[in-house]
């Protein structure tokens, strides 16, 4: 049955996302930047509900009051491709991704995604690509919007730990902006390089904003990487208990155990 639910989304991908993306870079040249975020926002939050059907895929948040009202560089751990899709449907304010200019040239996504205000990094720039950045993410959060990092660059695997690289605390003091720290277990429920995709609920925990001002971009970046680590200790405990003798998959297996019981409950 998961290998069932799991193709039914490939095919819901193949079969949804190109023509979506087909009527967004139609539609664009029309609206302005912030209809045609929320457009292509329409494309997340459509997909957060069908893997909700489809592969019992759900999520809660805590911390939301910590979200500031105003400028912020949310930096997050990253697991999987489902925290890429969801955040722009579930945060209140416009997220502004920041990516290599070559996903531009990418047929469809990348057309689509260049119409939208997003931050991109041109390296042929060389030293000046990161103030290019900066000038970019700066006027992005003038205009309400709010710039998203993955401080360990690449999807980590369920339990461990990437290098927390500091080109999001960098970011952060030279636009002047606070940092919002955020853990998640996504890995669960959608592991990397997986086709296979598994039911459970998602625990999105959101920290308070670090102020960057006088501080490094170490000394900055340690922080996050502190809080994120130390919460993904708490919200998934199972995950991290190598060391002490317990399974690499006991988070995992809790947590369908528990999705099944709550199927197996709803059909009574």
């Amino acid at each position: 049955m998961r290998f069932i639910r799991s193709l039914l989304l490939f095919l819901y991908f193949v079969v949804f996302t190109v023509p979506y993306a087909t009527a967004c870079f139609i539609a664009f040249p029309f609206m302005n930047a912030d209809r045609r975020y929320w457009m292509a926002v329409g494309w997340c939050r459509a997909t957060v509900a069908v893997v909700r059907f489809l592969n019992g895929i759900d999520y809660r948040i805590e911390g939301w009051e910590n979200l500031p009202n105003g400028p912020a560089v949310l930096l997050s751990k990253h697991q999987s491709a489902w925290e890429t899709l969801a955040f722009p449907a579930i945060m209140p304010r416009p997220l502004c991704y920041v990516f290599k200019r070559e996903l531009l040239y990418v047929p469809f996504f990348g057309w689509a995604l260049g119409m939208l205000k997003m931050v991109h990094i041109d390296r042929k720039e060389g030293k000046y690509a990161f103030a290019s950045v900066v000038k970019q993410g700066r006027l992005r959060m003038s205009e309400g919007a709010w710039v998203i990092m993955f401080p360990e660059g690449t999807r980590t695997p369920v339990g461990k730990q990437g290098k927390y690289k500091t080109g999001g605390a960098r970011f952060a003091i030279d636009a002047g902006a606070p940092v919002v720290p955020i853990a998640h277990n996504a890995g669960h429920v959608w592991p990397r390089n997986s086709f296979l995709k598994y039911a459970g609920t998602v625990t999105v925990s959101i920290g308070k904003p670090i102020d960057s001002t006088g501080l490094t971009p170490d000394a900055l970046n340690a922080r996050v990487e502190a809080w994120i680590e130390a919460e993904m200790r708490r919200i998934d405990p199972g995950a991290y208990q190598d060391a002490d003798g317990a399974a690499p998959n006991a988070g995992r297996r809790t947590q369908e155990r528990g999705a099944s019981d709550r199927t197996d409950a709803a059909r009574g």
